[in-house]
Order: C-alpha cells, then structure tokens, then sequence
C-alpha cells in the first residue's frame, strides 16, 4: 500500500492568526462555549483527519486584553466533544492526577457508536514562568531541569499505565471475581520529583496507552522525543531545516532501538486559500492589518523568556545580535532557533516578522490555491520532510472549510490521504503498534496486592 501522509487538526482561538477573533471568517461563537469545540471536530471527522489537538495554558497571559485564546481545560472539553481523535496537552500536573484523567478520557466513546477513539497526550514540558508560579514554583524552570523533570514523568506516567495488565478485568459475575489481583501492581515510585505508589484506580486503556505527541526540537527536546514520542509536532519556517529534523529524529529513534516509521513527525502548517493566489493574499493582508505589533512584541518577548524589545524600531531591519542567545534562553528554545534563523536568512523589520509570527506563532505561514496548498503538502511528504502535517487555519471555521472542501480531494486523488478510516483506535489511524507491558513478559511475576482484590 502506497505511504500516506497523517493530518492533525490543531484548534486554536477562532483560528491561528492572531487577529483572527477580529475577522468575519471567524466563528461567532464565544470560546467558551462547548458547541464551538464540538462543530470544528465534528467536520474534522467528516473530512477524516486522524486527530485534533487542544492546547492549554496554565496561566492568564499578559496579552488578554486583544488576544483571546482556547480557554476551556481541554481535557473536560475532550470528554464533551464526543466525535474524532482528539489529543489534549496537560503541562504541569501530578503523575497520578494526570494519568487518571487522560485514561478516563480515553475511555469515551466517540464517533459512530461502533468506534472507540482514545486520546492522546502531549508530553510537552511547560515552559511559561507564570504557569510556574500558578503551581507551587518560584518562576521559570531551566531548560535542563524541565526535562529532567519530564523524563522522571515519563518513567512514573508509562508504569501507571502497565500497573494493570490487559487481561485484569474479568466482571465474572457467576464465580463473583470482578479483576484478578496478581495481574494489578503497585509501583512505588520515589523520585527526585515525584512519589507515586500505585497502582491506578482504573484499568489499562484499550490501546495500552494514550498516543504520546512531543513538541520540543531543541537538542534535549530530540533525545526526549526519540525515546518516547510517537509523534511530534514541530515548527519550520524552511523545507531544508524540516529535512534536517526529520532525518535527525529518524536516526536517534533508531539509536533508542526503535522503528524510524513508528515516530511520526508532523510540522505546522497553516495556510490561507482562496480560488487564487492573489485572492489568498489579498485575504492574508486583510487578518494581517487587524493585528497590533505591540501585541506580537509581547508575544515575542516571552518566547525569549521575558527579553525587552520595546526599544527596536518596527521598521529597521533585524539582525541576529538583536535577540539573546538562543542557548542561554530558559523559555521555548526551539522556536527562538526557529525565529532567529528567519532573521538570518530574510533580514525582516520587526513589523515584518512580527506580522509573520502573527500567523502561526513560528510554523509555516503560506497563502494560496487549493492546488499550490496541495502541491506543497506532498512535497514535503515525499521529499523527507514530514510524514503528515499539524494543519493550523488561521481562520476557523471558514479555512478549515475550505481546506477540508479543496485541498483534502486532491491529495486523495493523488493517494496521499486516506478515502475512509480503517480501525478505530488513533494507533490505527497513525500505524503504530500497540506497546508491550510488563505483564506482557512471561518471566515476569508480581507481588499479590492485598487491597485490589475485589475492586
């Protein structure tokens, strides 16, 4: 059967753009309510997408007052919004409360009522100061000391998950044995951060465990992903440093002892269509004039952990020396690489970027016909840069619409997207393999848990 590429659904505010809660393409819906969150899933089914992703943010940002943003938690939402595969990221939260909550989660069933879809989760380490400081932190954590912390979450998260085997649960009403105690474990996790004794409350998810999506691309965030990601979502602004990635990321999954195609790698892209390619510009200009600067220079100032731009002139153009070291900054590392490669290479004004960074905070920005969005899609895809793409509408719903109307026919036409869905895990959907326990091992035996029995 022919490679096709994965499409993600990333929902965001009325749409990625910035300035997009402004436009009249955008949803009127307040971003609080529920329907809205169910309505742009339900079309992403229609139209086949393998999954959709919430992000959160654990902290009020200082932009409020002109940037609205996804407000509802989005696991709550997840559970409500009942159609597609839906992943939520949790940034900073106990292992056990974590767990339990995307587990009950991925127990909804969604879809036609002969499908199960469960969720994934986005193992991100937070890196706002303010989200920090919302939970029990003094202010930003370091860079080095988020991914420990990450790692410790991963080891104590992953045994949660094994603490019960598949075949636990036997609700053998006749012999009154509801789940067989030697197949359940405590896991007595003592770390440097964590302490988790276990087991969980609830028994394993039916595709073990929730898809893991990762989103660092730093050095540490590379190594991170390689040993844990099944999929990551990334930020290029270029097709070279795409390659660069993906062919990195393949070849440290290997080195894990893993499948290169069980790690499946997803840039942004969020593109603007229309029927040509000056009408697709024409509406690009017309998001961008309701953006305000000085909105985006505080944006960009937390990418680069609170740095001071109010200085710099909007219409100078910028060079490297104007930002900090991208090595000495504790806040999203990857995306300051990403925002000054673009200085180096394009030397834009600050206007000019900033109204760049306005469209997808540092993903690929692109306007265009339905053939030239599609054109670029398998380009990338065939050329060793992506195995699919986190698909970001500056406008919702009108560009998801009109990607889903224009776009999606061609690259079935071409065979590059699946016609219908075949299985109903997000597993399925994404071709990985379902991931082994310890009770998968038979030499493996465990010590009887005097309290579960019976629960």
């Amino acid at each position: 059967m022919k490679r096709q590429l994965h499409l993600n659904l990333f929902i965001h505010s009325r749409g990625h753009h910035e300035a997009s809660w402004r436009h009249r393409g955008s949803s009127p819906l307040p971003l609080t309510d529920i329907r809205y969150y169910q309505d742009l899933a339900q079309r992403a089914e229609t139209a086949l997408f393998d999954s959709l992703f919430l992000a959160d943010q654990l902290a009020l940002g200082g932009d409020v007052a002109q940037a609205p943003r996804t407000w509802l938690e989005p696991i709550t939402v997840l559970a409500a919004v009942g159609s597609g595969d839906q992943s939520g990221r949790a940034d900073r939260h106990r292992v056990d409360h974590l767990h339990r909550a995307i587990q009950s989660g991925a127990a909804v069933r969604l879809g036609r009522p002969h499908q199960q879809r469960p969720r994934s989760l986005d193992i991100v380490t937070s890196w706002l100061a303010t989200a920090a400081e919302n939970y029990g932190g003094d202010g930003q954590v370091s860079h080095a000391d988020r991914y420990a912390r990450g790692e410790e979450f991963m080891e104590g998260v992953k045994a949660l998950w094994d603490s019960w085997a598949a075949d636990a649960v036997v609700d053998d009403r006749t012999g009154g044995i509801y789940a067989h105690a030697d197949r359940i474990r405590a896991i007595n996790h003592r770390g440097d951060f964590y302490r988790v004794a276990g087991p969980l409350n609830l028994p394993r998810c039916p595709q073990g465990r929730p898809v893991l999506v990762q989103a660092g691309s730093s050095d540490t965030g590379r190594h991170f992903a390689a040993r844990h990601a099944d999929a990551v979502f990334t930020a290029h602004m270029a097709k070279a440093t795409a390659q660069e990635f993906y062919a990195d990321l393949k070849r440290l999954a290997a080195a894990e002892g893993r499948l290169p195609e069980h790690i499946l790698i997803l840039p942004g892209l969020s593109p603007m269509i229309a029927a040509t390619e000056a009408e697709a510009l024409r509406l690009a200009r017309e998001v961008n004039d309701l953006a305000d600067p000085e909105v985006g220079r505080k944006r960009l100032s937390g990418r680069f952990g609170g740095h001071d731009f109010s200085h710099l002139p909007l219409d100078r153009p910028l060079v490297p020396k104007d930002f900090p070291d991208p090595g000495l900054v504790q806040a999203a590392r990857s995306r300051t690489e990403v925002i000054i490669n673009l200085v180096r290479r394009d030397k834009p004004t600050l206007r000019q970027l900033l109204g760049y960074l306005a469209g997808a905070r540092g993903h690929y920005v692109t306007a265009g016909t339905p053939e030239q969005i599609a054109d670029f899609i398998e380009d990338w895809f065939e050329d060793g840069a992506a195995d699919g793409f986190n698909v970001m509408p500056p406008l919702l719903p009108a560009q998801l619409d009109v990607f889903t109307a224009e776009v999606i026919p061609i690259l079935q036409r071409r065979r590059l997207f699946r016609t219908e869905y075949e299985g109903s895990m997000l597993r399925e959907h994404y071709g990985l393999p379902w991931p082994k326990s310890v009770f998968d091992d038979p030499a493996w035996t465990a010590e009887p848990l005097q309290d579960v029995a019976g629960v």
